[in-house]
């Protein structure tokens, strides 16, 4: 992946060098929109691929997503990001990922995603006859063993996707539509 990262921050960094030179000339929702239709969509791009790489690949494309920040609101790079993103509504690239994926997890358990990412996630089935908090929980998904440790098994969205899911508090998991459970998720991963 390092390749595509390498790639997507080439291409960033050439039009964010670009914006610079006319931002004098555009209000703060102009170029808010300007940054979303060239630079976060290209971030977002299959970013759910980018699930559990190291930091140091992930902070690359966090470096882009800061310069983007600070460029819409006018911050210098010395002052804290954390508050820019926050008034943007941005989630960091690393919970961007996260986002994604729990999105496509969302659409396939309530039918709106495709045939062949559903059949990928199986729920828990309990066959212990303890009586446990856990075994309530109907959606709670079924992490299917695998061999490859720490590569690309870890990292497969059938082995990653019911780990992230099963980690979320059940009052999101549990969440009436898709609108509801985005809000809930994004406030959920802005903590």
């Amino acid at each position: 992946m390092e390749g595509h990262i390498t790639s997507v921050c080439k291409s960033t960094y050439y039009m964010i060098y670009n914006l610079r030179r006319i931002r004098k000339y555009l209000d703060q929702e102009s170029a808010k929109t300007i940054v979303h239709a060239c630079i976060t969509s290209k971030l977002d791009y299959c970013n759910s691929l980018l699930y559990g790489l190291p930091e140091s690949q992930i902070g690359r494309l966090q470096r882009v997503q800061n310069i983007c920040a600070r460029l819409i609101c006018g911050t210098s790079k010395f002052s804290r990001i954390t508050p820019v993103l926050r008034d943007l509504h941005w989630l960091p690239v690393r919970q961007r990922i996260l986002f994604k994926i729990l999105l496509i997890v969302y659409k396939a358990l309530n039918g709106q995603a495709p045939s062949y990412i559903t059949e990928l996630l199986k729920a828990r089935s309990y066959t212990h006859s303890h009586n446990l908090r856990s075994s309530h929980d109907n959606l709670l998904l079924q992490i299917p063993s695998h061999k490859t440790k720490i590569t690309l098994g870890d990292r497969a969205f059938v082995c990653a996707a019911p780990k992230v899911w099963n980690n979320l508090p059940l009052v999101i998991r549990k969440s009436e539509s898709l609108n509801t459970f985005k809000s809930r998720l994004k406030g959920h991963l802005f903590v």
